[in-house]
């Protein structure tokens, strides 16, 4: 709702009584315009409907408090079914939605007013995706298979990663995905997770991050043909139109179970939690290369499930998925802290911070069917729990996505 008061010249003279209506309703605009901060996507898994679609439900969120509540628009469905990853278009104009049962990638367009419109869908090369990533330039999206005629879930084989480039958005037409580039290696439009010498382990992959360059994706799986599991790393630089090409040495050594990846602003550091160990491996990332910093990997708690880095201040957040917990970190030339531990809803499995002014944190808690939110501190990187939080969603919510208010990054003036 927006209110307006017009002055007019015959109206000279009015009331107190007048004036004060009239500061009241000028002050209403005022704070309607600038109250929300950032719009938040979260998707839920569970089927709802008749096409028994997952659900995108959309967020505003209060810039004085962090409190959220859903717009009148929301939910809407997400295009298929199980939506398990998001990722927003470097613009903030487009929403990328991974639905893992359809094996698609629905994109949205975002309007000023955080709704969300259906604008194009394509398929993954692989079978089940579950990550996706995305920066100016490419898309990249992680499948639990590769597309072979071998592989099924009663025959699992190995997952794969592609890239879709993007064409730059018009006054007229949003970010277009174009088509997936080609692995010369094996003339098809993937580039499979295998390990050399042991063709035959099957690799799961289980998350995906650009570096802040844009020059190389990294994405974090386990060998599940072992016991116990031995997690990796596996690093690309990324080429024109998104060609990949496996980093030196890669895969690289990344604990048991790596459950998520992610790297700070700069593209300086990388961050990879392990769910079987409890802890996050940091690394530094010059020229690419993974290397380990001293005194990684750093404690979190029971099952650490997602990651973030916050782009503004030194902290990072864990969630851990069977403690409901946020593990706060200080980084200091890379080296993780920990300052807090926070309590959230039931397993948290996906983790984000407002775009706009860096400012309040999100858990999604799939078991908890909500969000937590937080007020961080800027500069102890502390928690504080948001005004009226958790906030229902619908079931099982598995992924979170945000943009600036008017997509500007400026959303409080």
């Amino acid at each position: 709702m927006r209110m307006k008061f017009n002055k007019s010249s015959q109206l000279v003279l009015v009331s107190a009584a007048g004036l004060l209506v009239a500061s009241l309703v000028t002050a209403c605009s005022q704070i309607t315009q600038t109250l929300t901060v950032d719009f938040v996507f979260v998707a839920s898994s569970k089927a709802a409907g008749p096409d028994n679609y997952g659900e995108i439900d959309i967020f505003e969120v209060n810039s004085e408090s962090g409190a959220m509540r859903q717009i009148p628009a929301s939910p809407v469905p997400s295009g298929g079914r199980y939506p398990i990853a998001e990722a927003v278009s470097s613009d903030n104009q487009s929403l990328f939605v991974v639905n893992q049962d359809d094996n698609n990638i629905v994109q949205f367009v975002i309007g000023n007013d955080g709704k969300l419109y259906p604008f194009n869908t394509v398929n993954t090369p692989g079978v089940f995706p579950l990550a996706v990533a995305a920066n100016a330039s490419n898309l990249f999206v992680v499948d639990t298979y590769q597309p072979l005629p071998s592989c099924s879930t009663a025959a699992p084989c190995s997952g794969s990663i592609a890239a879709y480039p993007l064409t730059k958005a018009t006054s007229t037409v949003p970010v277009t995905i174009g088509t997936p580039a080609i692995n010369a290696g094996i003339s098809s439009n993937y580039w499979p997770l295998t390990l050399a010498g042991k063709p035959s382990d099957v690799i799961v992959p289980t998350g995906v991050n650009i570096l802040g360059s844009g020059s190389y994706v990294y994405v974090t799986a386990y060998d599940s043909s072992v016991t116990p599991n031995v997690g990796y790393l596996f690093g690309f630089g990324v080429g024109s139109g998104g060609v990949l090409t496996p980093l030196s040495g890669s895969p690289f050594a990344a604990g048991t179970l790596p459950s998520a990846v992610a790297s700070d602003a700069a593209g300086k550091y990388l961050y990879v939690t392990d769910y079987a160990r409890g802890n996050v491996l940091g690394f530094s990332a010059t020229a690419g290369i993974p290397t380990p910093l001293a005194g990684s990997p750093f404690p979190a708690g029971n099952a650490p499930s997602a990651i973030v880095v916050n782009p503004s201040f030194a902290f990072a957040y864990v969630t851990n998925s069977t403690d409901s917990t946020v593990s706060a970190y200080s980084m200091n030339s890379g080296v993780l802290t920990r300052v807090g531990t926070y309590t959230v809803g039931l397993q948290p499995v996906a983790i984000g911070i407002d775009p706009s002014t860096n400012h309040f944190l999100y858990t999604a808690n799939f078991l908890g069917n909500n969000v937590t939110g937080f007020e961080l501190s800027q500069t102890a990187g502390t928690l504080l729990d948001a005004q009226f939080s958790p906030f229902p969603s619908n079931n099982q919510p598995t992924a979170i996505a945000a943009i600036p208010h008017n997509g500007t990054g400026a959303g409080v003036h």
